[in-house]
């Protein structure tokens, strides 16, 4: 499965373009790591516990490419315990809770275990429109 928008940011963008809904972007986005993949509506099950928080990421859009890349590493914390094995990741709209904007499977999915890190290296989180 490839990644994708979610129901709520599709709405949200297709209300703004056609029909003049006024939609403000949050100033930070920031990453989330699932165990169990979630889809257009959500679900999943994302990573709790063990030293997990989400991280904020910074993105650049690349002139007509229809590509946004992530401008900066991002690099979670140490696990204080097993994360599981980590086979998506997604981006919300907030540090806890808030809305899923957009969510994709890894290539190669990472088992995170006590001491481990998981980054992100700059250039390596792509999000495209076609």
């Amino acid at each position: 499965m490839a990644g994708s928008f979610t129901d709520y940011l599709e709405d949200k963008i297709l209300k703004h373009v056609f029909t003049n809904t006024a939609y403000t972007s949050p100033t930070t986005v920031y990453v989330g790591l699932f165990t169990v993949a979630p889809s257009d509506t959500g679900g999943g099950t994302e990573v709790s516990g063990s030293g997990y928080t989400r991280k904020s990421a910074a993105f650049t859009v690349s002139g007509t490419t229809t590509l946004a890349t992530n401008s900066a590493a991002i690099e979670f914390d140490a696990a204080t315990g097993s994360w599981g094995t980590i086979v998506a990741i997604a981006v919300f709209d907030a540090s806890t809770s808030g809305n899923m904007l957009a969510f994709a499977d890894l290539t190669t999915s990472k088992t995170i275990a006590t001491g481990d890190v998981l980054r992100i290296p700059t250039g390596d989180l792509d999000i495209t429109l076609s």
